[in-house]
C-alpha cells in the first residue's frame, strides 16, 4: 500500500518543482526584459494617427453650379473645387466699375471747378485793378477840375462792388479747394472709396470659384449642385497624407523621463506588429486631455474622485515611410518611446516646426492685387487729361493776388 503513495508523492514533488522552475524562469525572463528593455521604454496603446484636416469654406454668396472634386480625390493647391453661379456677382462687379468711373469723372469735374474758380479770381482781380487805376487818375484830375466829383464817387462805388466780387470768387475757390486740396485726382477720398467698393465686388466675383488652399485628399464633401452657400458655410475637408504624426496619450505617472527629441517606435493595427515606423517625440501637450474637453472637470464641487490622467505626446512620423506604408488620421497604434537615451531637451521644450506646405497658402493673395490693378486701369481710362501747369499757374496767381 505504501508504493502508490510514494509514487503520488514523487509526482507531486516533480510537478511542484516544475512549477517552481517555471515561475523562476518567468520571473527571471521578466526581470531580464525589464532590465534590458522595458525600463528604458514607455509604451501605450492609447495612441492614434492624426494630421492637419483643412476645412474648405465658402467665402462668397452664391448657388453651387458645379462640383469639381469628390471624396478620395487628390487635389493640388489652387485647384477649383466648387464653382458658384457668378451672375449676381458679375452684375455687382459691373455696377461697382461704373460707380468707380463716375467717381473719377465727378472728382475731375471738381478739379475743373477749381480751375474755373481760380480763373474767375484772376479775371475779377484784373477788373478791380483797372478800376483802381482809373480811380487814381480821376483823383489827380479832380484837383484840376478835369474830373467831376460824381465820376469820382461812381468809380469808388464800382471799386467797392468789384472788391466784393473778388471776395466772392475767392470764397467759391475756397469751397472747391476744401474738397480737392492736398490730394490728386487719383488719390481723392471719393475715388479711394469707389476703389474699395470695386475691390470688394471683384473679390466677391473671383471667389465664386472655391479653390483648394492646400494639396491633399478630399474628404467629407458637404455641398450639392443647386445648394445656396454663404460665407463660412463648410464645403469639404482636405487631408494632406504626406504629413502625419501620432498622438500618444501617456499616463501621468509614466511621464517623468519623456523628453522632446527621444526616439520612438510605432506599430499600427493596419499593418500588424511586424511593420514599424520610426518616430521622434516633438513635444508634450501643455495639459491633460480633460482640461481641453468641452466640459472640463470641476474638482471643487465636492464629489472628487482621483483618476490618473493622460497627457498627449506628439510623435513625428518619417515622410518616406509614409510614402511606402500610407496611413490615415484616426488609425490605432502602439507607441513606444525610448526614455533611456539621454537628450538635452527639457519637458517644456518643443521641436515642432511649421514648415509643411499646409501651414500657409497663397491662393488668396493675388485676388486683391488683381482687383487693385483693374481699379487703377479704370481710373486711368476715365481721367480727362489736362495740362498740369494750368492748376499750378492758377494757384500761384491766386497766392499773389491774395497778398
Amino acid at each position: 500500500m505504501s508504493h502508490p503513495r510514494k509514487t503520488i508523492r514523487a509526482k507531486r514533488t516533480f510537478l511542484l518543482r516544475l512549477v517552481f522552475a517555471g515561475v523562476v524562469i518567468g520571473v527571471s525572463a521578466a526581470l531580464f526584459r525589464w532590465l534590458a528593455y522595458d525600463r528604458n521604454w514607455v509604451t501605450t496603446d492609447n495612441a492614434f494617427v492624426t494630421g492637419n484636416i483643412i476645412p474648405v469654406q465658402a467665402d462668397a454668396t452664391g448657388v453651387v453650379a458645379k462640383v469639381l472634386a469628390e471624396e478620395t480625390q487628390m487635389v493640388e493647391t489652387g485647384d477649383v473645387l466648387v464653382r458658384l453661379d457668378a451672375q449676381r456677382a458679375q452684375a455687382a462687379l459691373g455696377q461697382a466699375e461704373a460707380e468707380l468711373a463716375r467717381a473719377v469723372r465727378n472728382v475731375g469735374a471738381l478739379f475743373a471747378s477749381r480751375r474755373q474758380a481760380c480763373q474767375k479770381i484772376t479775371a475779377r482781380t484784373a477788373i478791380r485793378e483797372r478800376t483802381l487805376h482809373d480811380l487814381s487818375r480821376y483823383k489827380q484830375a479832380s484837383l484840376n477840375g478835369a474830373a467831376s466829383r460824381q465820376l469820382l464817387q461812381n468809380t469808388e462805388d464800382q471799386l467797392a462792388a468789384q472788391d466784393a466780387d473778388v471776395k466772392e470768387a475767392r470764397a467759391e475757390f475756397q469751397a472747391v479747394q476744401a474738397r480737392v486740396g492736398g490730394v490728386s485726382l487719383i488719390n481723392h477720398p471719393d475715388v479711394e472709396a469707389a476703389k474699395a467698393r470695386f475691390n470688394e465686388a471683384y473679390v466677391e466675383f473671383v471667389r465664386q470659384n472655391i479653390r483648394a488652399p492646400a494639396s491633399g485628399y478630399v474628404a467629407k464633401r458637404r455641398v450639392q449642385v443647386g445648394q445656396r452657400v454663404r460665407p463660412g458655410d463648410p464645403i469639404m475637408n482636405i487631408v494632406p497624407l504626406d504629413h502625419l504624426w501620432v498622438e500618444a496619450n501617456l499616463w501621468e505617472n509614466r511621464m517623468e523621463k519623456v523628453r522632446p527629441g527621444q526616439a520612438a517606435v510605432i506599430r499600427t493595427d493596419l499593418y500588424g506588429s511586424g511593420e514599424t515606423y520610426r518616430g521622434v517625440v516633438q513635444g508634450l501637450v501643455p495639459g491633460s486631455g480633460s482640461v481641453f474637453a468641452t466640459l472640463p472637470p470641476d474638482n471643487a464641487t465636492g464629489n472628487f474622485i482621483r483618476i490618473v490622467q493622460r497627457v498627449p505626446v506628439r510623435i513625428s512620423l518619417d515622410p518616406e515611410e509614409l510614402k511606402q506604408k500610407p496611413l490615415r488620421p484616426g488609425l490605432s497604434t502602439v507607441a513606444s518611446i525610448n526614455v533611456g537615451a539621454p537628450v538635452a531637451k527639457q519637458p517644456n521644450d518643443s521641436i515642432v516646426r511649421t514648415a509643411a506646405s499646409e501651414y500657409s497658402t497663397d491662393v488668396y493673395e493675388k485676388d486683391l492685387a488683381e482687383a487693385k490693378a483693374h481699379a487703377d486701369d479704370i481710373v486711368r481710362k476715365n481721367i480727362v487729361r489736362e495740362a498740369a501747369e494750368t492748376d499750378s499757374r492758377c494757384l500761384a496767381e491766386r497766392e499773389v493776388s491774395a497778398r
